[in-house]
């Protein structure tokens, strides 16, 4: 008679722990998607383009998805210089800046949005010393830029410590004795290990900039066709009673969000991959 081994676990049955794990997914996920699908196809398919397309919604568009994007390039810039400082060097204080990384998520975006909003106003401490040189950020573009890479920072550094910190020093010490430069080690040895981690940081912080409201709506000013996101103009739409509007928005929103997160899962993937055939090796 065989003995069918089964594998010690501290939950329930296989049965129990998914069947709850769907529902909690489909209540608290899939539920509302839902609802919000239904609520898009009671538009016709011309409708729907009509409202997706609006001069001022394309307008948004072009203001949140070019902020994101720029925000994200210069968090990945200077989110690799602040996660290698972490990762590479012991110093007085680094456990304190370690923890500064992760304050944007802790901190209510409404909150960040009127320090930054305070900060960089012309009377502000940093945008009463750019006032005299015409450099403004409350109120423009670059205000919006801002916000986004305050809250984009912790993704960045978060996905690419690991990263840098199974890249051990030795590797980096042995290009050296066999004749590497720097720039060599860098593309060589450096950039391959971490460059899964590093697109996966970019993609995070680029798709939470995309639905960014809180720490951006003080700060923008909201000037329809200027300064106007898309996340406002949702909320905008809601107060004026256009459901039809806001549902429309909403949806094209959701498919750029579901496109990231299939980007997002692919890197991870092609991560994993990468680190076990590297450790197959």
């Amino acid at each position: 008679m065989k003995r069918r081994l089964v594998q010690p676990s501290v939950l329930p049955g296989f049965g129990l722990t998914l069947g709850t794990t769907v529902l909690y997914l489909g209540l608290v996920v899939l539920l509302p998607l839902a609802a919000l699908a239904l609520r898009a196809a009671a538009l016709s398919p011309a409708e729907f383009w009509a409202l997706v397309t609006d001069e001022r919604v394309l307008a948004s568009y072009r203001v949140t998805f070019g902020c994101a994007l720029l925000a994200a390039m210069v968090n990945v810039l200077f989110g690799t210089v602040v996660a290698w400082t972490l990762v590479r060097y012991r110093f007085p204080g680094r456990a304190l800046l370690d923890a500064l990384v992760d304050l944007p998520f802790a901190l209510p975006t409404a909150v960040s949005g009127i320090a930054l909003t305070a900060l960089y106003a012309p009377n502000g401490w940093v945008g009463s010393l750019l006032a005299p040189y015409g450099i403004k950020f409350r109120y423009t573009r670059a205000g919006i830029v801002v916000a986004l890479i305050f809250i984009g920072l912790p993704f960045v550094v978060r996905s690419l410590q690991p990263a840098l910190e199974e890249l051990e020093a030795e590797v980096e010490e042995a290009a050296a004795s066999l004749g590497a430069g720097r720039w060599q080690t860098l593309r060589r040895v450096i950039w391959p290990a971490v460059s899964p981690a590093l697109a996966t940081g970019f993609a995070l912080a680029f798709a939470r900039a995309l639905g960014e409201y809180g720490s951006v709506v003080f700060i923008a000013g909201n000037m329809p066709m200027r300064t106007e996101i898309t996340p406002l103009l949702i909320v905008t739409k809601l107060e004026q009673y256009d459901y039809a509007g806001a549902t429309a928005l909403a949806v094209a929103m959701l498919a750029v969000s579901c496109v990231l997160l299939l980007v997002i899962n692919l890197l991870q993937g092609w991560g994993s991959r990468r680190h076990a055939g590297e450790a197959a090796c």
